[in-house]
């Protein structure tokens, strides 16, 4: 599968009050001669997009400035001063990107930042987030959240909710579903013929043999013995503090972490910048910035683009690996 046969990635609008906008053209000017993909979004939103009438025409306008397919808002915008009326937009702008991928015409979704709150308040948005509402756009019961850098990939089994709910939110059957998930794409995405994956211990020093808990032993290892048995490369629960230094890292391709700071904490560490949020399990390819709206920074040109520049590129590989191996399998 070479650059040129891939179709263009879609690029959701975002929220157009936030530093989506000015993060895209930076991408455009870093990517224009790498990569080809479109925005959906307002014209008056994107100053000096090239508007164009359908996703095959983005690879030849991406020479002259951003590819934007027109999709009309309900408002302007002021940088940092988000807008209720666009809501819906924002929303639809998502629909479009997805309904482009599912039918072929997009090889992968790539989503700005969205305002949650926003999205609730101007559209009754019922959903937590970017996440779960693609799921639902992609007919899947769940997805995953994979969190990817250069030094690091990790997957939070529990993600968003208070710590003291992790203990009963972790399960058996969430475990072995992320863990499933996460080796599916790895193979299929991430061209990974026999994916290393490394599990994170609830507890501290995984529990040290059951003295500071027995989730390790009860929970965790009967699911991890299930699937090394049927021949996945997977390591007993470790201790999260020896498991993410140089020499550990070297040792598996993604980390299963079992909630969500014991995951994002060390790939923000050790690269704040260029960390890519990509949702495993869907029906298409989805990539996105590990940052928000920023509206505080927002129409003042210092936004750093780097993670939605990582954001494109890692779609553009998950798009090649996949397609690669469709044809092969």
């Amino acid at each position: 599968m070479t650059q040129s046969s891939l179709r263009p990635i879609a690029l959701t609008s975002g929220d157009p009050a936030g530093v989506g906008p000015e993060i895209t053209r930076a991408a455009w000017s870093a990517l224009k001669d790498e990569l080809s993909f479109f925005v959906i979004g307002d014209p008056r939103h994107f100053p000096s997009a090239i508007e164009i009438s359908a996703p095959a025409e983005a690879p030849a306008a991406m020479a002259d400035g951003v590819p934007l397919l027109p999709l009309s808002f309900a408002a302007p915008v002021i940088p940092g001063q988000p807008d209720h009326a666009n809501a819906a937009g924002v929303i639809a702008s998502i629909e479009q990107s997805v309904a482009f991928a599912k039918n072929g015409s997009a090889s992968a979704v790539c989503t700005n930042p969205i305002s949650k709150q926003v999205l609730i308040e101007g559209a009754g948005f019922p959903h937590p987030g970017h996440t779960e509402f693609l799921a639902e756009l992609g007919g899947v019961d769940r997805s995953v959240m994979m969190l990817t850098a250069p030094e690091l990939s990790v997957v939070p089994v529990t993600i968003h909710i208070p710590l003291e709910q992790v203990k009963t939110a972790l399960t058996a059957a969430l475990l072995e579903d992320t863990i499933r998930i996460t080796r599916a794409a790895l193979i299929r995405d991430f061209g990974l013929t026999a994916p290393r994956i490394a599990i994170a211990g609830l507890n501290p020093h995984a529990g040290e043999g059951g003295v500071m808990g027995r989730e390790e032993i009860t929970l965790i290892e009967p699911v991890l013995q299930k699937l090394r048995a049927e021949g996945m490369e997977i390591t007993a629960p470790l201790p999260a503090d020896t498991m993410f230094h140089p020499a550990a890292r070297a040792s598996y391709d993604v980390a299963v972490c079992m909630y969500h700071d014991q995951a994002l904490i060390p790939i923000k560490t050790l690269n704040f910048s260029a960390g890519v949020n990509v949702t495993l399990g869907l029906p298409f390819i989805r990539t996105s910035p590990d940052h928000g709206t920023a509206f505080g920074i927002a129409g003042q040109s210092i936004a750093d683009a780097t993670s939605l520049i990582e954001a494109l590129r890692r779609a553009r590989d998950m798009a090649q690996a996949r397609a690669l191996y469709d044809a092969e399998h």
